[in-house]
């Protein structure tokens, strides 16, 4: 049984001697639960999505799962030799209709309303990975019914192409949406540097701390830092690469966030390290930066911003560095040939937990890149590390269920929040996406020696 569903509510905060607990805000980021009797609508409306999903999903050609309701068990798939065969119950025929008109992220909506459930979350992220192998398949079942789907989706997309003005408030108030649930949420599942980006494991026996500081010191090492060098970054998080940076390498690091509360820990940290004659954080949004710096990062930021304007990213950042300067970026990355869908699409995470978000490709980043002035010189994926990274969130996560629950924070948040490590855990495990650290330089920039420190 996974931790959310063993919870089962909302634990309550002690009151004052004599009197009843009290419980904290419900706190949560999706719809109240259905009305009664929706179960009964669903049922007479999701006989034809039933039959859909699944006579598509017997059609899948890679992998297998158990598909259970009531007294019904359907073997959907093409099992492979070796690899266990994962289960699902389905708890209400609500999940169909979803999964009928919604495709990935109707599936996603489905779990956390606990409409389908897994044994555990492991089983879970299994189930996931043979979606994600067969994607394709999946989402012609939203193409099917088609004329089952509502009009809210079409109409968030058409919103997001929207004038820089109307972009920036919009980036503004999706990174805070997701960021400013609250430091306490996030400090229950990141290791101690409060590190929310890709790690990199040097063997399954590293820590995530361990694996998140070779990660901090890998970028740093990419663009050759020295006290000589001022660092701008902009995407702060919680402070971790400005407080590696300046407290082993001797630079001067700026750094902004548009999150009020990364701004406020990062802050508060740098100056509990003793570090804030080096590192300044800043409140900015990267349009409104000024000046010039000597190396400029941006880990795992640019995913934020809406595709239209990351070409215009880009330009900000060339015109932040200094000639012969250079940038190091770390960035989430779909494959090129996948790239113009994903861009008009709204899958789960995009819906669900980083609105307005828009993952690039390579081919994007270098072109997009070069336009305003930068070059490609390096490159290396570290997606399969991002898969365990996700399982190391993952498992803390579940183990701090009562905890976060005690936060505030309803089951149906915990489901959304477990489906969304499970989810991108499978992606990057079927290798749907990947993770790019690269070196992007100004024209004049020049190696030192034979090239870059690893």
């Amino acid at each position: 049984m996974s931790a959310a569903r063993a919870a089962g509510g909302t634990a309550g905060a002690p009151g004052a001697p004599g009197e009843p607990p009290v419980s904290p805000p419900r706190r949560s980021i999706v719809p109240e639960p259905a009305p009664a009797g929706a179960d009964r609508r669903g049922a007479r409306g999701g006989f034809a999505a039933r039959a859909l999903v699944l006579g598509l999903l017997g059609r899948i050609g890679n992998g297998a799962v158990i598909v259970r309701e009531g007294s019904s068990r359907h073997l959907c798939g093409r099992p492979v030799p070796g690899e266990p065969i994962p289960e699902v119950e389905v708890r209400s025929p609500r999940a169909w209709t979803a999964i009928a008109r919604e495709g990935a992220a109707g599936l996603g909506r489905a779990y956390f309303s606990g409409w389908w459930d897994c044994a555990s979350l492991d089983d879970l992220t299994a189930v996931l990975r043979v979606v994600v192998r067969n994607l394709d398949t999946v989402d012609r079942v939203r193409r099917l019914a088609a004329p089952l789907r509502p009009v809210g989706a079409a109409a968030r997309l058409r919103r997001s192409g929207q004038a820089d003005g109307s972009a920036r408030d919009a980036e503004l108030g999706n990174v805070q949406a997701h960021y400013d649930l609250g430091n306490e949420l996030f400090a229950l599942f990141l290791d101690e540097t409060m590190t929310y980006s890709a790690a990199i494991f040097e063997s399954p026996s590293t820590t995530l701390r361990d694996a998140q500081v070779a990660k901090l010191e890998r970028v740093c090492r990419l663009l050759d830092l020295s006290p000589a060098d001022h660092v701008l970054e902009i995407g702060t998080g919680w402070g971790s690469f400005a407080l590696h940076a300046a407290g082993r390498h001797g630079c001067r690091v700026t750094t902004t966030t548009v999150s009020p509360a990364q701004h406020e820990l990062a802050s508060r940290r740098v100056k509990e390290a003793g570090l804030d004659e080096l590192v300044t954080v800043l409140d900015l949004d990267y349009r409104s930066l000024s000046g010039t710096y000597d190396k400029l990062v941006s880990i795992e930021m640019i995913e934020a911003i809406e595709w239209r304007q990351q070409e215009g990213f880009f330009r900000a950042c060339s015109s932040l560095i200094a000639p012969g300067g250079a940038m190091a970026l770390q960035a989430i990355v779909i494959d090129d040939a996948l790239h113009d869908a994903a861009k008009q699409s709204e899958d789960y995470v995009k819906r669900y937990v980083f609105p307005g978000s828009s993952i690039p490709s390579v081919g994007s980043i270098v072109s997009e890149a070069a336009r305003a002035g930068l070059r490609l010189t390096a490159l290396e994926d570290i997606g399969q590390h991002y898969a365990e990274t996700l399982r190391r969130w993952r498992h803390a996560f579940e183990a701090h269920d009562a905890d976060i629950a005690a936060l505030g924070f309803d089951e149906t948040f915990r489901r959304l929040f477990a489906f969304y490590f499970c989810y991108c855990e499978a992606g990057f495990e079927e290798r749907r996406i990947a993770d790019v650290q690269c070196l992007l330089v100004k024209p004049d920039w020049r190696p030192k020696g034979l090239g870059h420190r690893s």
